[in-house]
């Protein structure tokens, strides 16, 4: 007999599946010196200024901390160049996706977006008993938007697009977007997360200039957790509409974005020379992995942020294994790919070398 009576919709859900530590894969295997490339993270600690505002933060964590993040909200709306109204934030990116669906999807509503893609994208369309409708990536592993704008019907509710997509890496432009808007109603609000934003190159456009302004129905959204360093306290915000920010803020979690995040955002925010110059670092040894792989056969799909992946189809598997047993930890997606997180100069070069030793030869798209 089962303890408790789950809803249908959680009792068949898939749990959420984090990338593997370093750690289990030392026990797992008997091994040491196990690195872990498996959940995007920034290599490198906060830096200095944001390590110090979260200590002064913690000492006042018997209060809770302010609700709406309004100072935060503020700083955000002034160094995006938006209104205040336009912003809220959240706990982490993946929050606010999860406040997107609670938003706006009913059961047997349609959430559209391409696949493979983000892993939250079926867990939260299914959590709501919505219906999710897929559309196959291109050759390139691309988005093709042309279908995802077919697939919307009076039905949908919500589109998610990640650009830069996971596990994927490749990007849409802002110009590609506001085509396919055209062709989507206003009712239906489409998310353009952009988690890896800070790794995109600059020519692909800005969503918050390029479409929010245009496209009531558009939101962006956005996190701290990858390029600035700060998973583990979790801090994402979103720009859109004033109304469809108004009703996301509705199903924010009271104190959700917690006084340590807080205060890390807005220390990040005026380190933010600082964190392009470890972006800059992140990309030039992106930029070299890739050609390193490239120039051993693989026809990769385009890296735009902080992470490759190597389609290796049916030998994903044996491949992923061969290298966590070598102490190099991946994300594996059984039958299709493998992605791998950019580290440091060492971790890479260790990615490198692990992987020609697992077996894992030249491969295309």
């Amino acid at each position: 007999m089962s303890i408790g009576r789950p809803r249908s919709a959680v009792d068949a859900l898939p749990a959420y599946r984090p990338g593997k530590g370093a750690a289990q894969a030392e026990e797992e295997h008997g091994i040491q010196d196990a690195i872990k490339l498996a959940s995007n993270e920034n290599p490198l600690p906060p830096i200095a200024s944001i390590q110090a505002a979260v200590n002064a933060a913690a000492s006042g964590v018997n209060r809770y901390a302010d609700h709406r993040a309004t100072e935060v909200r503020a700083r955000i709306a002034n160094w995006l160049e938006v209104r205040e109204d336009q912003v809220t934030a959240g706990c982490g990116s993946v929050g606010l996706l999860q406040q997107l669906a609670l938003t706006y999807v009913d059961p047997g509503d349609e959430v559209v977006y391409p696949w493979r893609s983000f892993e939250v994208y079926p867990i939260y369309t299914q959590l709501m008993g919505g219906v999710a409708v897929t559309v196959p990536l291109n050759a390139s592993l691309g988005f093709d938007l042309d279908a995802v704008a077919a697939a919307v019907t009076d039905k949908t509710k919500l589109v998610l697009l990640a650009t830069p997509n996971n596990p994927t890496g490749t990007a849409v432009t802002t110009d590609a977007l506001a085509d396919m808007m055209a062709n989507i109603s206003e009712d239906v609000i489409v998310v353009v997360d952009e988690a890896y934003r800070e790794f995109l190159d600059p020519s692909f456009g800005d969503p918050v200039q390029d479409l929010v302004p245009r496209f009531p129905n558009v939101i962006v959204t956005r996190t701290m957790s990858k390029a600035h360093g700060l998973a583990g306290v979790r801090f994402g915000y979103a720009i859109g509409h004033p109304d469809v920010i108004t009703s996301i803020d509705k199903t924010l979690a009271p104190f959700a974005v917690n006084a340590m995040a807080q205060a890390a955002a807005l220390a990040a925010i005026d380190a933010e020379d600082e964190i392009k110059a470890r972006v800059a670092d992140i990309l030039s040894e992106r930029n070299r992995v890739v050609q390193e792989l490239t120039a051993a056969g693989w026809d990769l799909p385009d890296a735009q942020a902080n992470f490759v992946y190597l389609p290796l189809g049916d030998r994903t598997d044996d491949i992923y294994l061969g290298l966590e047993k070598l102490g190099v930890v991946t994300r594996p997606f059984s039958g299709e790919g493998i992605r791998v997180t950019i580290g440091t100069p060492t971790q890479n070069d260790r990615f490198l070398t692990a992987l020609q030793s697992a077996g894992g030869s030249g491969a295309s798209v």
